[in-house]
């Protein structure tokens, strides 16, 4: 999942966006249950309260949209693909939710209060633009919160399939395009940096703990494939012997978090937030 030293991000960028119209379902099937588990620490972050608007940038199936909106936000989610801007308007019509591009958004500077981009910047080939258009559309104060996942070693969910590929001997799919590391925001740091950077203020980090429940190694092996972009075309793309070593590593990987017939995952998200002075 590491990225190769020369990276070309608008090929990146149209490789997620393309991958993202035909995940819609698959990770709305899969995900919903585990993203969700960070979006009230996200608002709370992005101190979204009733009456305040609110961009959510990714939005993917809207799922911290429309939380915002319960809680009384104007919210608009925003995404670059157009499945999972028709799958959101349908699941959350109290929301609004609008197509485009989180290193170019459509909006006027200081057009909202808050702004959140949950698991966001892992899939775009320019973080550092994104958060530089975030802190643009925020008025003076207005706070921003992002989420990524944590490192392989300590979020299971994603490193178990890293570990696989790399235990595999696997190499990246020459038809993928190099991106940004996966995991470079894990590092509290980086995140921060990311953050000050696009001129915020006051950048923090916490993190998130909780044990994911599913029923069998298959469960997770198949909802992942279904529900990503980048670790199915890493996995998937593979030659038939390279991805037999793959699933047979990962099921042994996986079996270090049996009990009693089923799977407990362990997760954990990092939150960085900050305010635009």
């Amino acid at each position: 999942m590491a990225a190769s030293e020369t990276i070309d991000p608008d090929a990146f960028n149209a490789f997620e966006a393309e991958g993202w119209k035909r995940r819609a379902s698959g990770y709305h099937d899969f995900f919903a249950s585990i993203t969700t588990r960070a979006t009230e620490r996200l608002l709370d972050a992005a101190r979204v309260d009733p009456g305040r608007r609110m961009l959510d940038v990714a939005t993917g199936p809207g799922y911290v949209a429309a939380a915002a909106a319960a809680r009384g936000a104007t919210a608009t989610g925003l995404d670059v693909a157009e499945e999972m801007v028709e799958l959101a308007a349908r699941l959350h019509p109290q929301a609004g939710f609008v197509l485009g591009d989180a290193e170019r958004l459509p909006f006027e500077d200081s057009s909202f209060d808050a702004a959140v981009a949950s698991f966001a910047i892992l899939h775009l080939g320019r973080p550092e633009r994104a958060a530089a258009e975030l802190a643009r559309v925020l008025t003076s104060g207005g706070r921003v919160a992002v989420s990524v996942w944590d490192a392989p070693e300590r979020s299971r969910l994603m490193g178990v399939f890293v570990d696989a590929v790399a235990e595999a001997g696997a190499s990246a799919p020459a038809e993928v395009p190099a991106g940004p590391d996966f995991f470079r925001f894990a590092d509290d740091a980086a995140l921060e940096r990311l953050l000050a950077g696009a001129g915020f203020a006051d950048a923090a980090v916490e993190s998130i703990d909780f044990r994911h429940h599913l029923s069998g190694a298959s469960e997770l092996w198949e909802g992942m494939l279904s529900g990503t972009v980048r670790i199915r075309a890493m996995v998937d793309r593979q030659p038939a012997e390279a991805r037999r070593r793959i699933r047979a590593a990962f099921d042994r990987l996986v079996a270090a978090h049996a009990s009693d017939d089923a799977i407990e995952i362990p997760v954990r998200v990092k939150i960085g937030s900050a305010r635009k002075p």
